[in-house]
């Protein structure tokens, strides 16, 4: 029996609310709506959603707020909208943990893909690697760092990191690829689990959030770009992991 998925719209604007509800209802999900912030942290306590699309600009606490609330005991994928279009506010909100971000007036098409390629990133171990192995089998063990795809935890000399859906999933691309490169644009196509030989637009905002994510995921890790232990940028390129230390 397949697993009911949960939605979560945190949205005061009743037009963009109703909106966003029959999207992720037509995509599958049973939905639940809240109207401010303080509501919307309630529900993604009690309903623990799948996926949350989180309007930047409440009427109680800022948006920002809410994802670093919410993250604090959610993975949930988050989806921030904003009426703002200052690229310091998307940066922000991806800082605060969101996974993706949609500038108002969006296309419903656009939320629904956006919402359906989270979906589709590989979590119960069902689609195999390039090495034939399940995701959920995969276990790597790297300078210090212990990563469980079966139990979606990393840790680092037996200290536990919490990281959010988009930034393990990042941390796994890197891993599994090892001194592979992969430039920004693989790592979008990654989290999209796209084919590497579509054609879809990747724009610059779509490599800036993955710069953005690898930033987080470096200060969580406590990495150093300059000396890096596990996160290696190569510089025009793109990033790989860092060589094994003795």
């Amino acid at each position: 029996m397949t697993e009911l998925r949960v939605g979560l719209v945190i949205e005061d604007d009743h037009d963009i609310r109703e909106l966003v509800r029959v999207v992720l209802s037509q995509a599958g999900f049973e939905v639940h709506l809240a109207t401010s912030g303080a509501a919307g942290i309630r529900a993604a306590r009690d309903l623990r959603p799948h996926v949350i699309t989180l309007d930047l600009g409440l009427p109680d606490i800022d948006g920002f707020e809410v994802a670093r609330q919410v993250r604090n005991f959610s993975d949930a994928y988050i989806v921030m909208l904003t009426a703002r279009t200052d690229e310091l506010d998307t940066l922000l909100g991806l800082e605060s943990g969101a996974d993706d971000y949609l500038t108002k007036p969006f296309r419903p098409r656009e939320l629904r893909a956006r919402v359906a390629a989270m979906m589709r990133r590989p979590r119960s171990g069902a689609t195999p690697n390039r090495s034939g192995e399940a995701p959920s089998q995969r276990t790597f063990q790297h300078n210090g760092l212990v990563f469980s795809y079966a139990t979606r935890t990393v840790s680092i000399d037996g200290q536990d990191v919490r990281l959010t859906p988009t930034e393990f999933d990042l941390l796994h691309s890197l891993l599994e690829a090892g001194r592979t490169v992969l430039s920004k644009a693989d790592l979008v196509r990654r989290l999209r689990n796209e084919p590497y030989d579509v054609g879809n637009y990747l724009s610059d905002a779509d490599e800036r959030s993955v710069e953005v994510h690898i930033g987080n995921l470096r200060r969580k890790l406590g990495d150093d770009a300059q000396n890096p232990r596990w996160l290696q940028t190569v510089r025009g390129v793109g990033y790989r992991l860092a060589p094994a230390r003795p």
